[in-house]
């Protein structure tokens, strides 16, 4: 099954493969893992992705919110680059632009999309 696209994103809401969310996001080129939660609302850090550190993608995008408030560890690009996995972040609305253009091309994606602030 190919990985979804994004299909809308306004502040707070999100559709994905057809079907809307209304909390932060996590993309897999498996899943959609709704409901993201971090340590910290406006922070992003490494027990946040721990958990996604395993996955097979060629990219991660990270979507910093409407207005780009969430602050992105350096260790968190850090550790992806590590893995020789290329690192995307900006605001939300231009995350999504990229993680559609890497998805297109056949990229294998991780995406982090936090949607409101």
């Amino acid at each position: 099954m190919p990985q979804p696209l994004v299909d809308d994103y306004e502040f707070g809401y999100i559709v994905i493969g057809g079907k809307g969310y209304r909390h932060d996001v996590i993309i897999t080129p498996t899943r959609v893992v709704a409901d993201w939660w971090r340590l910290e609302g406006h922070r992003l850090q490494i027990p946040d992705v721990r958990d996604y550190m395993a996955e097979d993608v060629e990219a991660v995008v990270i979507g910093t919110g409407y207005d780009g408030l969430m602050r992105v560890d350096p260790e968190v690009v850090e550790e992806f680059r590590k893995r020789g996995v290329e690192v995307y972040i900006a605001k939300t609305r231009e995350a999504v632009e990229i993680y559609n253009d890497l998805v297109r091309r056949g990229k294998k994606v991780l995406a982090f999309l936090h949607l409101t602030c």
